[in-house]
C-alpha cells in the first residue's frame, strides 16, 4: 500500500488554495447551509452543491474527513484481500473525489478512474482538484443522475460514499444491484450513525445475495449479531482539523474524529479478520476490554491480561476498527 500521509497533506495543500479569496464569512456561511441540507432526512433529486463558491467551501471542510473515512475503509478492504489490486475504479456519487484518493493513497499505480456525480460544479472543482495528484490527472469526471436510470460498465472496484442518505429506498438498493452486477468489488461508506448502519447493512445484505463475500469489517457473510434499535456498527478516522473546521465549529484542537460505518465485498475470494474490534478498546491496570465481532457471529467481550503475554502488549496497542488478533 501506498503512504497514507503524503496524499493527505497533498490534498490539504489543494484545497487550502480553494479557499484564497473567498472571504472567511461567505465560506463559513455556506458550510453551515449546506450541513444542515446533508443532515435532512428528505432525500433530494437535485444537487446540493450548486455553484462554485458552494463547492470550494464544502469541499475544504469535508474532503478531508471523507478521505479518512474511505481511506480507513479501504485499508482493511485491501487487508482481506492481499494480492489484490484495483486495476479500474468507477466512484459513484463521488463528487470531488475523495474516494479517487483514497483508492490512489491505498493502492500504488496508475488505473482507469471515473467519477459520476449530478453536480457538474463539483465535477469541476474535483477535475481541477485532481490535478495535483499524479495518479488522478487522467480520471474522466461524467455528469450523471445517480438513480434507477444509473448503468455502469465492468469495472474492478466500485465506491459508494456518503451517497446513500441523498437516496430514497428504492433508489439506495438500484443503486447497490447496480454496483454489483458491475463491479468485482465494492466498498460502501455512510456516517457513523445509528441511520447511517442501517443504509449499509441493508446493502450488505443485497450484496451477499448477489453473490459477493464480505471482506470487512465483518469476520464473515452471515447476518449482523447486532439488534437493530439497540446498537450499531461504527468506527473512527482521525482528521486533521483546518483553520475552516475550527471556524465553523469553534474549539481548539487541532484534529476531530469522522464516524463512519462501511461495508467491503468481493466476488472473488476474501480473506477477512479472524475477529473485529467493534468498540475504542478500555485498558486497565494489568488489562485491557476488547469488544469483538467473531466469525461465529457473536459479540463478545474478551478480556486480555499480563498473563497473556504478548498478546496482552498486542492488545495494548490494538485500535477501534482492528482485526484480532493483528494478521501475521
Amino acid at each position: 500500500m501506498n503512504d497514507p500521509v503524503a496524499p493527505a497533506e497533498t490534498l490539504r495543500t489543494a484545497l487550502a488554495r480553494l479557499l484564497e479569496g473567498l472571504p472567511p464569512r461567505q465560506a463559513s456561511g455556506a458550510v453551515e447551509r449546506l450541513i444542515a441540507n446533508y443532515r435532512g432526512a428528505t432525500p433530494t433529486d437535485a444537487p446540493i452543491l450548486r455553484d462554485r463558491a458552494d463547492v470550494a467551501a464544502y469541499a475544504a471542510y469535508r474532503m478531508p474527513a471523507t478521505f479518512e473515512a474511505v481511506r480507513s475503509a479501504l485499508d482493511a478492504f485491501a487487508d482481506a484481500v492481499p494480492g489484490w489490486t484495483p486495476e479500474s475504479h468507477v466512484d459513484v456519487g463521488g463528487g470531488t473525489g475523495s474516494a479517487t484518493w483514497a483508492v490512489a493513497a491505498t493502492w500504488a499505480g496508475d488505473r482507469p478512474v471515473t467519477v459520476l456525480d449530478w453536480a457538474e460544479p463539483a465535477l469541476a472543482l474535483g477535475k481541477e482538484i485532481a490535478a495535483a495528484n499524479p495518479s488522478l490527472r487522467k480520471a474522466s469526471w461524467r455528469r450523471d443522475r445517480i438513480g434507477p436510470a444509473l448503468t455502469l460498465t465492468p469495472t474492478d472496484l466500485v465506491t459508494v460514499s456518503y451517497v446513500l442518505n441523498e437516496l430514497t429506498a428504492p433508489d439506495r438498493a438500484s443503486l447497490v444491484d447496480t454496483a454489483a452486477s458491475a463491479a468485482q468489488a465494492v466498498v460502501i461508506v455512510e456516517a457513523g450513525t445509528p441511520a447511517g448502519y442501517a443504509r449499509v447493512i441493508e446493502a450488505r445484505d443485497r450484496l451477499v445475495a448477489a453473490g459477493f463475500h464480505i471482506a470487512a469489517p465483518c469476520p464473515h457473510s452471515a447476518a449482523c449479531p447486532i439488534i437493530p434499535g439497540e446498537d450499531w456498527c461504527h468506527f473512527s478516522a482521525r482528521v486533521s482539523r483546518s483553520s475552516l473546521h475550527r471556524q465553523v465549529k469553534g474549539g481548539s484542537l487541532p484534529y476531530e474524529d469522522e464516524k463512519f460505518s462501511y461495508v467491503a465485498a468481493a466476488r472473488f475470494p476474501v480473506d477477512p479478520a479472524p475477529a473485529r474490534v467493534v468498540r475504542r478498546p478500555q485498558i486497565r491496570k494489568g488489562q485491557v476490554l476488547l469488544d469483538l465481532c467473531e466469525t461465529d457471529e457473536q459479540l463478545r467481550r474478551t478480556t486480555v491480561t499480563k498473563r497473556h503475554g504478548d498478546l496482552y502488549k498486542a492488545a495494548r496497542n490494538v485500535s477501534w476498527g482492528d482485526p484480532w488478533p493483528e494478521k501475521p
